[in-house]
């Protein structure tokens, strides 16, 4: 059994479409009968597993440094010498249409995982005709698909107003080994000369409009002692306050769960994200979450994990923080940890994932590529 992915949003390190495949990658290793390699034109071929395969790409504007195929001609003549029985394409472009030409060619199935709202991208920055040029482009292409994944029901539902007829609901997950509440360092907050009494916010991820930081920001600043924001990441520059500390981006997950854990509560003010992995790695670490009634983070939080609040409002973002702060934090910060240890553990998402693919393959009368018994623990 040979399954590939190709995707120009994996970069080997940071971002949730690598951490899911460094996840499948990883548990798909301890199974000994399946191969497992990654296409992307972000990494240099490697001969350590998992196998990862250079595509040659160009950077495009706005996509945060990713590279995307020059043509559609050479990943799918990479991909037809790997002779794989299963394809999954990460995105939308030159990727997903060399998968459908494989798909063609050895008659192979082919999955897509729709991971970003690409027409929410591009509205903001082409606006609403570009938009919706995007969105007739991806119902005709994902069509075309033997099966569609979306991370969250708000993508399901978006890819179904595009004509994308029964696309499932396939959420990432987290390592739980790795995001633990045992992660605190109690010196975080001597690291940051802080009070050991405050009240330490903390984002971690891109710093990029859609994110709403500045929003974020500017309810701290309102909120004032004893609250503490550390932001985590890079991107566009912020204004630096007295409130505010800064770490760059975190590629070590072990160092992350640290910083997370040594928290109070994670704030995440954006409103269009498509599922929002580091709020699960938060909450694996106990952490409560504020974060917005929109988007597909507000799938992930429920009250007994923590508040959500209405989008685009620093009057809103402070009430919630105040709110869980006023609340019964040791019973949130349990029901988190709880929570995604029981539904997100890649130890429980991974056999779902691994039971679609062979439905699929038996649907086509691979009954040969038996997923249950290929994909045995060792």
């Amino acid at each position: 059994m040979h399954l590939v992915d190709i995707t120009m949003f994996y970069a080997a390190e940071g971002g949730g479409v690598s951490t899911y495949l460094n996840a499948k990658a990883r548990w798909l290793a301890q199974r000994s009968r399946v191969r497992h390699t990654i296409l992307s034109p972000n990494v240099e071929s490697s001969g350590a597993a998992p196998s990862l395969m250079h595509v040659p790409g160009i950077a495009l504007p706005g996509f945060h440094g990713y590279r995307m195929p020059l043509t559609v001609g050479a990943p799918a003549r990479m991909m037809r010498r790997m002779a794989p029985d299963l394809i999954e394409a990460g995105d939308a472009g030159h990727g997903a249409l060399a998968a459908l030409r494989v798909k063609r060619r050895l008659g192979v199935p082919a999955v897509a995982f729709y991971h970003s709202d690409l027409p929410q991208l591009v509205r903001d920055r082409l606006g609403l005709v570009a938009a919706a040029a995007v969105r007739t482009y991806l119902g005709d292409l994902y069509r075309r698909f033997d099966l569609v994944l979306a991370p969250s029901q708000l993508m399901v539902r978006k890819l179904g107003a595009m004509g994308v007829q029964g696309a499932l609901h396939q959420p990432l997950g987290i390592d739980a080994e790795i995001f633990h509440p045992r992660c605190a360092d109690k010196e975080l907050r001597r690291q940051l000369q802080l009070p050991a009494a405050t009240r330490l916010l903390v984002y971690a991820g891109r710093f990029t409009p859609e994110k709403k930081l500045a929003l974020l920001i500017e309810a701290v600043r309102r909120l004032g002692r004893p609250y503490h924001l550390l932001l985590i990441g890079g991107g566009a520059a912020l204004p630096g306050a007295e409130h505010i500390s800064h770490l760059p981006f975190c590629r070590d997950q072990r160092e992350l769960a640290r910083l997370l854990a040594s928290c109070d509560v994670l704030v995440h003010p954006g409103d269009c994200e498509t599922f929002g992995l580091i709020v699960l790695e938060a909450m694996a670490c106990g952490l409560p979450v504020v974060a917005t009634s929109a988007g597909g983070v507000a799938e992930l939080v429920d009250p007994g994990t923590g508040v959500l609040v209405e989008p685009n409002s620093v009057a809103a973002l402070c009430a919630g923080i105040d709110a869980v702060f006023g609340a019964d934090r040791e019973r949130l910060s349990a029901a988190a940890f709880h929570k995604t240890r029981a539904l997100y553990d890649w130890n429980a998402i991974m056999p779902q994932l691994m039971q679609r693919y062979g439905r699929l393959l038996a649907s086509q009368g691979r009954t040969d590529l038996d997923m249950e018994r290929l994909c045995v623990a060792d």
